[in-house]
């Protein structure tokens, strides 16, 4: 028996209306499913970043949101970053008491050491962390917190205690212990903490001055 063509015709329009509304349903729900997702990983990463900018500040210290008050901060020589990064301000009831500078040290010894330098408004260092690094482990990885307590030096310093020449390891002639057969590691973390001190030294008014979201 023979089909008559216009009822193959409505049968072919049919079906393919079927899989295109099939199609049109399955990307819709791809891009809700993929918004959702990309929001939620969003979030996370902002309240991971929030925690660890939070960890350097001594409890108590600042009641605002730190990724929402920034400004751009910007010197390769002292802060060893070849393009502006945001500086993220703390402030309490509304004044500022820090600055968390993001820095580098480039001559790690196996490549840059990247850091948050936390530097209350009085100019003492509140804390530093090492955030990305590519030193030996065992060795070179001592300047991370979760390796050993070395980092925590800094606390308390700032420009002047110790002096200039003070602000290397004690095998340099300076203040801060070396690690057991690693230092070029810990000299070239002391050397950029002291530098971003510097640039903070020089560029506190602005970076100090309070300020809305940057984004708006």
């Amino acid at each position: 028996m023979t089909v008559p063509t216009n009822e193959i015709t409505r049968s072919m329009l049919r079906n393919g209306l079927l899989l295109g509304l099939f199609a049109v349903v399955t990307v819709g729900l791809v891009a809700v499913v993929h918004q959702a997702t990309a929001e939620r990983i969003e979030q996370a990463g902002r309240d991971a970043q929030s925690r660890t900018l939070g960890e350097i500040l001594p409890a108590g210290s600042y009641d605002n949101q730190l990724l929402d008050s920034t400004v751009q901060a910007f010197d390769p020589e002292l802060l060893g970053k070849p393009t502006p990064q945001p500086a993220y301000l703390a402030t309490l009831a509304g004044q500022p008491s820090a600055v968390i500078l993001q820095a580098s040290a480039p001559d790690g010894y196996s490549g840059a050491i990247h850091l948050l330098v936390a530097v209350q408004a009085d100019g003492r260092l509140a804390g530093v962390r090492v955030v990305k690094h590519n030193e030996t482990p065992g060795l070179g990885d001592k300047i991370e917190l979760a390796k050993s307590d070395w980092i925590r030096t800094f606390e308390g310093r700032a420009l002047g205690n110790p002096d200039d020449a003070g602000w290397t390891v004690r095998k340099d002639g300076g203040h801060f212990d070396q690690f057991a057969g690693a230092t070029i590691t810990p000299r070239a973390v002391t050397r950029a903490v002291h530098r971003a001190l510097q640039y903070f030294d020089k560029h506190r008014d602005e970076l100090l001055a309070t300020r809305k979201d940057t984004n708006g």
